[in-house]
């Protein structure tokens, strides 16, 4: 059933008191960290749990990045979390499954701010590293809610297409529908893997008419031909056929969908794929209309998106990630973007960060620097004497009031 609504609501812009070193001294990170970009001045004053140590790997489990990539998938801990599930039927008649904290509706103000997770590809509300960043959000009064895309998460399929790291429609629709359920709340996301990936070309294309506040990328692969080529070397190999596996459970559980498409569609290709990229061949790339797999990931690579970034935008990589290579991060247009910050730690593997107080089975060492950013975000925009750091930020944003009807 589509969920419509004819409420209009107006959106105050949301300006930022960037702290600065006349109200709270610059130390600068250890070197360990690397930490960049336009908003490193206006951002580091208040990432606390940055503070002054070195990044340290756990003992053993860190000091290998395919060894801490398998172990925080298979041993970290599971945060038990009762959710609430709402299908979502989408324009074109599509469904994304979005899952909320039971309860919290009840539990907290309408005017509570709001996080939304993207999992990364094939992920879903039940993956560790969700359930951690949910719970550390919820624990400090927000609230959250899983975005699992079409198929992922137990998601129904209700056409003969996926979803994709070029898509954004299912991502506009979601962000459009949770502001039209909570319309005097702040909005913030955050993505991982290839949903960090998604969310920076979200924010790229709405750019000054973005309804985010704020938003976290982590473990972005950012340009996706540099990301496959290394998918497709070594050991990597050994998690380019676990996503290609996971990729098929999703589509033959929805095979009778796809019976006796024609055209370039490659079926029989997309649901024996060995491989994330003969996926991709054999549907993906079909699907969204590219005529190859390299146009494909060429054209949904959301290096290209930073410039147009407008938002607060936190990026933490780990320097050796073997799902989201180091090089391909776009360092210099973080760099220029006056709204961008880049953390990248030396160790991290993919997804894993197995550091810090809760390590090795708690939560990632990056969850406690996610929430000081994003509450940080909360309070300025809470604060009466905020002021634009660029007026140009509120003239766009007032034009963009005319769209932001529901």
């Amino acid at each position: 059933m589509a969920l419509q609504s004819n409420l209009c609501f107006k959106v105050r812009p949301i300006c930022y008191r960037h702290v600065t070193n006349q109200t709270m001294p610059i130390h600068p990170p250890h070197p360990s960290l690397e930490v960049t970009g336009g908003a490193r001045d206006a951002f580091l004053p208040v990432l606390r749990s940055l503070g002054d140590r070195p990044y340290t790997p756990f003992p053993v489990i860190g000091w290998n990045r395919h060894v801490e990539t398998i172990f925080a998938a298979f041993f970290r801990s599971l945060p038990a979390v009762r959710l609430k599930r709402e299908c979502l039927r989408t324009k074109d008649d599509g469904s994304v499954a979005l899952d909320w904290a039971s309860g919290d509706h009840q539990r907290l103000p309408p005017d509570s701010p709001i996080l939304i997770l993207l999992p990364g590809l094939t992920g879903g509300s039940e993956d560790k590293y969700v359930r951690h960043m949910l719970l550390r959000a919820r624990r400090q009064g927000w609230r959250v809610v899983v975005f699992n895309s079409r198929g992922c998460g137990n998601s129904p399929v209700t056409t003969s297409q996926f979803y994709s790291a070029s898509f954004l429609g299912d991502m506009h629709e979601v962000v459009k529908h949770v502001a039209s359920r909570y319309p005097t709340a702040n909005l913030y996301a955050a993505g991982w893997s290839l949903g960090a990936n998604i969310l920076v070309r979200y924010l790229g294309r709405e750019s000054y008419d973005c309804r985010l506040s704020g938003a976290v990328s982590l473990c972005n692969p950012f340009n996706l031909i540099i990301a496959d080529e290394d998918f497709r070397k070594g050991f990597n190999i050994v998690y380019d056929k676990a996503l290609a596996s996971a990729l098929c459970r999703i589509f033959k559980k929805h095979a009778l969908l796809f019976e006796d498409m024609g055209g370039e569609f490659n079926i029989p290709l997309a649901a024996k794929a060995k491989s994330v990229r003969e996926f991709d061949e054999g549907l993906t790339r079909v699907s969204f209309g590219f005529k190859s797999v390299d146009d494909y990931y060429s054209n949904s690579s959301s290096s290209d998106s930073i410039k147009h970034v407008r938002i607060p935008l936190l990026c933490i990589q780990a320097e050796n990630d073997p799902i989201a290579p180091s090089r391909g991060i776009p360092r210099e247009d973080i760099k220029a973007n006056p709204k961008c910050l880049l953390i990248v730690t030396p160790k991290g593997g993919h997804l894993g960060w197995v550091a810090g107080a809760e390590a090795p089975l708690g939560a990632p060492w990056t969850d406690p620097v996610v929430m000081d950013f994003l509450e940080h975000l909360e309070r300025g925009s809470s604060e009466p004497s905020a002021a634009c750091s660029n007026p140009k930020d509120l003239q766009q944003s007032s034009e963009g009031l005319h769209h932001l009807e529901v």
